[in-house]
Order: structure tokens, then C-alpha cells, then sequence
């Protein structure tokens, strides 16, 4: 627990034992050969820092690591608190002595066992004991802009939805993962009545394994402190359920779930239907309070008109923390989640200082916390800038450098003019721009490009890209199954520094472009996120957008 006083007095505290052979000066700038970016991952990643659990003290020591590397490159707080910005967070964490899930059925119960059948998420509402019946609602999802509706004629009243992740093809990717997150979701189902959200994915798609994804339980979940900022706290039961358990809950409906994946596999539509069973929940949680920090640094633009516009480079900086053992390994580093993305923004800074490159606008380096507690750090700082408006976000997270960089994936790419700075960047060193080649992963809105979309900025995000059935596709592959969310995520892992270089070449391309350009970047005409610009989600005009209403809006 890390009071606020405590974050504040050490921002400009950084010891020369904390910051290790890593904070040597820079001698390669963005364009170089990778071994500055890698020595930043090194460090980060170094189980020194025991994972960078948000509100740690490892977290604090890379917190303080970063913002010495953003002030090395001549980059100014961006705020009045200084680089480390306080955020403050509950945080959550299911007590499973005293928590169970039953099955009950005329009469018979069914226990649910946490771990290996489902486990109960705490991010949102809590009900201490719930009873409801079940439905299975398809995939849930209500999109009116395509006229799209899994709800319809489903009585969901004081029941709760079990529904499959993801959504039918002929929904644009970027729209259904925005309409699948818990947010929007709950407030079709809460409008339908229902009570709680079972969650189950398609294996087919499935990011981790369950027997390790399962262990992910045993961190700590956190939300905001301020209520204002939180999502969905009527949602008050979240369970996320084994696809290798589901036929438990199905049991008596005469579907199966193979029948059902069956249905999702071919794009047929989902089956809808009352599940004979109800659930019985009961949940208890031990509850605290601390204080993280986002780190943010500016480099003042120097046109007297567009200065006043902000640019944020985004990367979040924690990670897991200490966990359960994996071979032995309690510690879940997180090299290229997410230290290789901090480390592209330290690099794209230091290589701008080393060019002594002069933008029109203004950038903003941003290093969050709390990424992977729900995207907390940056709708933080989204929602309560510190400077604004706010006009562009590019965000790195996990862009996994482990081949030859030839295509680049970028997450929102349909959705704004920013498509073609970029693509004019990544043609400059050979590599072709391409979009989300899997969108029922849901990665448009599982970064912290999200948050600030969310608000109305245009935003891109960033991952190596790859054909289907091409060797790189399985490479990544194979390390989401055994590097993602494990403690083999660390230094000792095959990168390849060329690859990584030219990303951040390419980075360092399209932010000066965008800078430079005289038109504010623009959601293009048909995009529904364009919506957001607009109002803040309490209806008012969002002070973070780019708004049209002038450089220093309020």
C-alpha cells in the first residue's frame, strides 16, 4: 500500500543501485539496433522487480526507472504532480473458503468447483449470496447498428445470461468486441433483467489454456477507487465458466455445447433457451484501498498553435506480479507484456532527442498501471487528463517482436484518418499494414487504446501481424499457450532486436507525421466510435476528445 505523499516525495528520487546497468545513457536512438530497447525489457523483466504488480513496491522502483528515462530524454512532466501520477484503486480478492457455486435441479445440487469448473470474477458489483435461474442467451450481444439483437423474445427477467465470447462474423470486429466487453453487454442484459453473466470462450480461440488460465484467479482484481469511473457495479455476479465443464450447466436443456460451438464455427446463428437449473451463489471478498501511479512525461510541441494539441504514446508498465508456481516459477515477469512496450516509448523518446526532431504538437509518453486489473491506469487518465485536447493515441502492448517484422496488425485501423500516416510510415521500411486477423480475441478492446476511444480520441494499437497458416501465425500461437500470462514471459525467451528496431522505427515514423500534419487527426465519417467525440458518457461535452471547439477547449 503506497500513500500518496509517499509517490509524490519520490518522483525525482532515483537511486543509482535501483536503476541498474540498464539506465546507461542512450547510445542507439529508435532507429538503431535494438539493444537499448532490449536493455529497458531487461530490466523491467528482471525478477528484481517481481512482476510490477500495480500498487507493489517493485512497481514503484519501475515506475521511478521510467520517469528517470523520460526526464534522460529531455522529456518534462506532463502535470502538476509530477512524472508519477497517483491513482487510486479498491482492491478485490475472492475468498474461496467461503464462496461456492451450486447447480440445483428438482431437488438435486451440483457443486461448481472453483478453479476446475468456473471461477467467479470481482471487478464489478458483489452479491453476497445470489439464486437465479439460467438462460443461454447466444452471444449476448445487442447491436443496434446492425439491427442485431441475441435478447429478443428471451426471458431474461431476474435470471441469469450464460453466453458464448465472441459474435457472428457479419458484425465488424471493432464493433462487436465493443458491444462483447462486460460494460456494454450488462446494459442489454440489465435492461432484459437479468440478474448476473456467465461467460464461457470458444476452446477454438482460447488465448490460454484453462488449467493455467485458472491460476489467473489467485491475483488480486482491482477497481478504480472512484466510483464515478467504475464499470458496471450492478453487474453483482460475473462467473467465467471451463468450456470443458459447460455440458454441466446444459444438462437437461437437449443442447450440448459441441452443438453449440458447432453453430459458431459454421457462422449459423446460436441457439437461445431456458436452461433447467438454477445457480446458487454464494460470494465472499476481502477488500483494501492503495495508491499506483501512472508515469507521464511531455515533449512540448513548438508550433504556437498546435503545442496546445496532445499526442499520447501509451504502454501500460505492470504486470502480474508473484503467483502461482509454473515449473517452479513463481515470478510472472512480463518481458513483451508489457515491458517491451514501455521500452518502445523510452526508445522512441530517447531517439527523438538524439535526431533533435522539433514537432508541431505535443507528446505525451504514458507508462499505466492497472492494465491488467481492466484497463484502470488509462481510463484514469483519460477520463481526468492532465492536459487536453487530447487528439491521438497510439498504444503498445505486447506487439510480440519473436519474428521478422513484414506485416503489422493494427487494432482500430477502419476506424480513423490515422490509417494512412501509418501505412506511409510502415511502407518507408517494408512492412505492409494490415488489420485484426482474429477479432473474436477481442483485442480492440483489451488495451488501453480502448479507454481512450472510449473518451473520443482516434487510437491505434499495434501487434506483429502474420498470414493465416504461416509460421509466424504459429509461432505466435504457441506463445500465447505457453508464455502468455506465465512466468516464462521473461528475459529468457528467443526476441529478435531487428524486428523490434524497425517497429519502433515505424512508430517513431507515424508520430511525427501526425504531429506535424496541419489537420487534427479525424474518426472517419462512418465509424460508430466517431459518437464518442462527441459527449462524455454523462451526456456532457467530453473534455478529452478532439472536439472542434479549439486547441485549449475546456
Amino acid at each position: 500500500m503506497l500513500p500518496i505523499r509517499r509517490l509524490l516525495a519520490c518522483t525525482a528520487l532515483i537511486c543509482a543501485t535501483a536503476l541498474g546497468p540498464a539506465a546507461s545513457a542512450q547510445t542507439d536512438n529508435a532507429a538503431g539496433s535494438g539493444k537499448d530497447w532490449w536493455s529497458h525489457v531487461r530490466f523491467l523483466a528482471d525478477d528484481r522487480l517481481e512482476g510490477r504488480n500495480t500498487g507493489s513496491e517493485s512497481y514503484l522502483q519501475a515506475a521511478r526507472y521510467v520517469a528517470e528515462q523520460f526526464k534522460r530524454a529531455g522529456a518534462l512532466p506532463a502535470g502538476s504532480e509530477g512524472y508519477l501520477q497517483p491513482v487510486k484503486f479498491q482492491s478485490r480478492v475472492l475468498d474461496e473458503g467461503r464462496s461456492s457455486l451450486t447447480l440445483m435441479r428438482g431437488g438435486t445440487f451440483e457443486a461448481l468447483a472453483i478453479g476446475d469448473d468456473a471461477v467467479i470474477g470481482v471487478r464489478n458489483g458483489i452479491a453476497p449470496n445470489l439464486e437465479a435461474p439460467l438462460v443461454f442467451a447466444g452471444y449476448g450481444l445487442t447491436v443496434p447498428e446492425n439491427n442485431y439483437d441475441d435478447l429478443a423474445g428471451l426471458d431474461l427477467q431476474g435470471k441469469i445470461a450464460v453466453v458464448l465470447s465472441g459474435g457472428p462474423a457479419a458484425i465488424p470486429g471493432a464493433l462487436r468486441s465493443h458491444y462483447g466487453s462486460v460494460a456494454e453487454r450488462w446494459k442489454f442484459l440489465k435492461q432484459a433483467g437479468a440478474v448476473g453473466l456467465i461467460t464461457v470462450q470458444n476452446p477454438r480461440i482460447m488465448d490460454i489454456p484453462w488449467e493455467r488460465s485458472k491460476l489467473l484467479r489467485f491475483f488480486p482484481s482491482m477497481v478504480l477507487a472512484e466510483s464515478a469511473l467504475q464499470d458496471a457495479p450492478d453487474l453483482v455476479l460475473t462467473v467465467g465458466m471451463n468450456p470443458a465443464s459447460m455440458d454441466k450447466l446444459l444438462a437437461g436443456s437437449g443442447v450440448t455445447f459441441a452443438q453449440i460451438l458447432a453453430a459458431a464455427d459454421t457462422e449459423k446463428p446460436l441457439p437461445k433457451f431456458a436452461i433447467p437449473a438454477v445457480l446458487k451463489a454464494q460470494v465472499s471478498v476481502k477488500s483494501d484501498t492503495l495508491t499506483s501511479a501512472n508515469v507521464a512525461a511531455m515533449l512540448p510541441g513548438s508550433d504556437p498553435k498546435l503545442k496546445n494539441e496532445y499526442i499520447v504514446l501509451s504502454a501500460h508498465l505492470d504486470h502480474l506480479g508473484i503467483g502461482e508456481p509454473i515449473g517452479g516459477d513463481r515470478i510472472y515477469n512480463g518481458a513483451m507484456d508489457n515491458a517491451a512496450g514501455v521500452a518502445t516509448l523510452i526508445d522512441v523518446a530517447a531517439g527523438m532527442r538524439a535526431q533533435n526532431l522539433k514537432l508541431k504538437r505535443s507528446v505525451v509518453f504514458l507508462a499505466v498501471c492497472g492494465e491488467e486489473k481492466g484497463l484502470l491506469g488509462s481510463k484514469f487518465f483519460a477520463n481526468r487528463p492532465t492536459m487536453r485536447p487530447l487528439v491521438a493515441n497510439f498504444n503498445m502492448d505486447m506487439f510480440l517482436p519473436i519474428h521478422p517484422l513484414t506485416r503489422l496488425t493494427a487494432l482500430g485501423l477502419e476506424e480513423s484518418n490515422l490509417a494512412q500516416p501509418l501505412r506511409e510510415s510502415a511502407g518507408q521500411v517494408g512492412v505492409t499494414v494490415i488489420s485484426d486477423p482474429e477479432p473474436n480475441r477481442n483485442s480492440f478492446v483489451r488495451s488501453d487504446q480502448y479507454s481512450f476511444i472510449r473518451t473520443g480520441v482516434p487510437a491505434l494499437a499495434f501487434k506483429f501481424g502474420y498470414e493465416k497458416g504461416s509460421a509466424e501465425e504459429k509461432l505466435q500461437k504457441a506463445w500465447l499457450t505457453t508464455r502468455y500470462h506465465a512466468p516464462s514471459d521473461d528475459i529468457n525467451q528467443p526476441v529478435d532486436l531487428e524486428a523490434a528496431a524497425k517497429f519502433n522505427r515505424i512508430i517513431e515514423g507515424l508520430l511525427v507525421r501526425v504531429a506535424n500534419q496541419s489537420e487534427r487527426p479525424e474518426w472517419n465519417a462512418a465509424s460508430f466510435f466517431k459518437r464518442f467525440a462527441l459527449t462524455a458518457p454523462g451526456g456532457t461535452p467530453n473534455p478529452a476528445a478532439s472536439s472542434r471547439t479549439g486547441a485549449n477547449a475546456p
